[in-house]
């Protein structure tokens, strides 16, 4: 492969002694696991495309310890509206009621860092499917950080945004495609994989990031 395959990563999580719980409920899949320090105890991953709201809390209820950990790491999108909402919902109370540490990351981060670990140290470039027949996309260098913001775009304009010759995601296939060059990878994020990310994808402000402003605004306010 190119670079090089790469044994899984390790050392990503530890922050001392403890257990961490990961969520990401982002796109159609739904997936949570526990860790012990750098060691994945047990995890799930469901191809939902609805219902999240739902499954999330019995699918974290499964875990050893009902899932209970001293770090919760959660998907901050971008992604479906409702997915990021629930995900972070849940975070948030339980990192309340267990008093635990609370951090979030990106979706399209983990898309990358997971073709990378089959890659290896290479570039690529991430479509996730968004809202209104749009894609989500970012690059990101071979060392994992972005080379530029995540965005909303048209197919045609991804394909013209995204020159990497590898991509990953749910929309990887079809960029693919769209533009006639490339190798795609088609995979959904999975909270059994956070350990692949770098620490410094991992931050403290846990606002969602919708990727596209949102479908409903407020009514502008009339001049009297």
């Amino acid at each position: 492969m190119p670079g090089g395959a790469r044994s899984p990563a390790r050392g990503h999580l530890s922050q001392g002694n403890g257990r961490t719980l990961s969520i990401d409920c982002s796109t159609d899949a739904c997936s949570v696991a526990l860790f012990e320090q750098d060691e994945l105890i047990t995890g799930e991953l469901r191809m939902l495309g609805r219902g999240h709201a739902e499954a999330l809390v019995p699918m974290i209820s499964a875990l050893p310890d009902r899932g209970r950990a001293q770090r919760i790491v959660v998907s901050l999108g971008p992604g479906s509206f409702t997915g990021v909402r629930v995900g972070l919902a849940a975070a948030r109370a339980l990192a309340l009621a267990w008093n635990a540490q609370l951090q979030g990351y990106s979706t399209l981060a983990l898309v990358a860092a997971m073709a990378r670990e089959q890659l290896g140290h290479v570039p690529v470039g991430v479509a996730m499917t968004g809202g209104h027949g749009e894609w989500f996309v970012q690059g990101f260098g071979d060392t994992g950080c972005p080379l530029a913001k995540q965005i909303s775009l048209t197919p045609a304009a991804a394909a013209q945004a995204i020159g990497e010759e590898f991509v990953a995601g749910s929309q990887a296939e079809a960029l693919v495609e769209l533009r006639g060059f490339g190798t795609a990878i088609s995979l959904p994020p999975d909270a059994r994989a956070i350990r692949m990310l770098d620490p410094e994808h991992f931050v403290s402000d846990v606002s969602p990031l919708y990727g596209r402003a949102p479908d409903a605004r407020l009514p502008a306010t009339q001049t009297p």
